[in-house]
């Protein structure tokens, strides 16, 4: 069939799109060796799930996480994991952002959270444009894909923009309050609180949570000198997700003012498996971020 995105000039890249068999492990370990032979190629291995990347483990803890640090091996690999609670059960919710965390040290890889398309376009060109290798996983939920708040109008795209690791909120400019998340659920509060026609909160956004993004972070925090609570938000369990990861780094940035935290109660399974349940949860904790 025809694609555009092979077809954009005379003289541009090849660009190959394939299906591969439900065994991710083999694949993604087929995929870290490609990128090794073409570095100078974006090589990406996208899960049906983030969940599925369980299947894959030993190939992201052996060699995409620790390629570096044990054979100065390196590596642009992209690994693509649909990640966002949005009501379709415990296997499809979570790519197990906070085992990711856990694996990143020394610089050895990138994680990213891009909430927007010309974010998303701008991470993967920066991937490709960088002199080094460094393997990148990202976490987008499916549901970003048709939602109109995460499009960016075309001439972003060419206006010579890059990719920023902190979204900063024009909307506001002296808060009282700051929230603190990253993915889909920014769009949410950003909602929340249009509706309730709120002009004193702040929310912004992390799209690169590794390597933390502190001096883009203590400047958005600097602009709100006034904000007397800030707090991180997030989608995920207590005992998963970003927090434990975020909390002592955010603590740290904010010196003698205290990290509020928002977040689903401890749970063993990463999601509920009732859509209702899912609903009320989200509802709850949207409120509780304005509380």
């Amino acid at each position: 069939g025809y694609s555009p995105l092979a077809n954009i000039h005379e003289n541009q890249g090849r660009f190959t799109v394939m299906d591969s068999p439900l065994s991710e492990s083999s694949v993604l370990g087929f995929e870290y060796g490609y990128s090794r032979e073409y570095p100078e190629a974006l090589v990406c291995w996208e899960a049906q799930f983030g969940d599925f990347a369980n299947v894959a483990q030993p190939i992201i803890d052996q060699f995409i996480s620790a390629g570096e640090d044990k054979w100065r091996l390196l590596s642009g690999l992209v690994v693509l994991l649909p990640h966002g609670y949005e009501g379709q059960g415990p296997e499809h919710s979570s790519a197990r952002l906070e085992r990711f965390l856990q694996l990143a040290a020394e610089d050895n890889i990138q994680i990213c959270q891009p909430s927007t398309s010309c974010q998303y376009y701008f991470l993967l060109r920066r991937q490709v444009l960088r002199i080094w290798r460094k393997p990148m996983i990202i976490f987008t939920p499916k549901g970003l894909l048709r939602a109109e708040a995460a499009s960016s109008p075309i001439d972003v795209f060419s206006g010579g923009g890059c990719f920023r690791a902190v979204l900063p909120d024009p909307r506001v400019t002296d808060a009282g309050r700051i929230l603190i998340c990253s993915g889909k659920i920014g769009h949410e509060l950003k909602a929340e609180r249009d509706k309730r026609g709120d002009d004193k909160t702040a929310v912004l956004c992390l799209a690169q949570l590794y390597p933390f993004p502190k001096d883009e972070l203590q400047a958005e925090l600097s602009a709100h000198p006034n904000a007397k609570k800030v707090i991180w938000v997030q989608e995920e369990p207590g005992n998963k997700g970003a927090l434990g990861y975020v909390r002592p780094l955010l603590q740290r940035l904010m010196g003698e003012r205290h990290l509020f935290t928002v977040k689903r109660s401890e749970s063993a399974s990463p999601a509920t498996g009732s859509v209702k349940a899912h609903k009320l949860e989200q509802e709850a904790l949207i409120r509780l971020a304005f509380a």
